[in-house]
């Protein structure tokens, strides 16, 4: 992770802290966290099914790229087992493509 992220308790990078949040909400709803890249600067945050039809994904968030990058770099593709400020998270990441726009999916 880039040094100039910043932490606060657990030494927990700020992006990871903003995951954990999405990735609560996903959990309430059993569903997941879906990133989209739509301008260079910006990532749009979703949740929903990313195999069900794109209406159907709700948008709860705008996030600039930086974070979102973070938040890929914190991470892995696959499997994650990750403490975030001491809570233990477990989710997959994957890649998608969500009519024709890649995504990059959280899932629990």
């Amino acid at each position: 992770m880039a040094d100039d992220i910043k932490t606060e308790q657990h030494g927990t990078p700020d992006p990871l802290r903003v995951l954990a949040g999405y990735l609560e909400r996903a959990l309430d709803r059993a569903t997941s966290v879906v990133l989209m890249r739509h301008e260079p600067s910006i990532c749009t945050v979703y949740l929903g099914d990313p195999s069900g039809p794109r209406e159907d994904l709700r948008q709860i968030a705008a996030i600039p790229s930086s974070t979102a990058d973070a938040m890929l770099s914190g991470t892995a593709s696959g499997s994650n087992h990750i403490p975030i400020d001491g809570q233990p998270y477990r989710f997959v990441r994957s890649f998608t493509l969500i009519d024709d726009a890649a995504a990059v999916v959280f899932s629990a």
